[in-house]
């Protein structure tokens, strides 16, 4: 048999990869959009502060509003709530100290909980007759002074208590 030699030729060498400068425009590319991105991203802790605020912003007024509802249909039966007896103010709402926070559900493994006249170093001004709760994160430190919710308990009868919390991350 006569078989034909097989000829094996090659193409001329194909391209097998990325050049230099295509690797450098995409590194490039990835620095620019890391940079536009970055900054967004850092600020999330602040968001989450802001929320989790908020939440407790909630516990207050639900809490406060349950207790008086209670005061209203029994002014002489103290409220419990999470098994803390709720002291009221004559005014028919919940005296702002611990047992309050307690009946909220807001303890210290969360947040620090400054009483009305007992702020110390970096923790925010909290007047006698309010309550004050900083996330325990940022507890201590200089950002506690304007990222914090006060509960100042009712001034008058028929006055509900006024509740503030930060609304602008930058707060926070």
């Amino acid at each position: 048999m006569n078989k034909q030699a097989m000829s094996v030729t090659r193409a001329p060498a194909a391209q097998s990869g990325f050049t230099l400068i295509e690797l450098i425009v995409v590194i490039v590319i990835l620095g620019i959009l890391a940079a536009v991105a970055l900054p967004r991203f850092s600020n999330l802790g602040a968001d989450a502060r802001v929320a989790s605020l908020a939440a407790v912003r909630g516990a207050l007024a639900s809490t406060s509003a349950t207790a008086h509802g209670s005061w209203l249909i029994n002014p002489n039966v103290l409220p419990v709530f999470e098994g803390q007896q709720v002291n009221m103010e004559a005014s028919g709402y919940p005296t702002a100290n611990a047992a309050f926070a307690a009946a909220a559900g807001l303890n210290a493994n969360d947040y620090r909980i400054v009483l009305g006249g007992a702020a110390g170093a970096n923790d925010p001004v909290t007047p006698v007759g309010s309550i004050s709760f900083v996330p325990i994160g940022i507890a201590g430190t200089a950002t506690a002074l304007t990222c914090f919710v006060n509960y100042q308990q009712s001034a008058a009868a028929n006055t509900p208590p006024v509740i503030t919390f930060p609304t602008l991350a930058t707060q926070c």
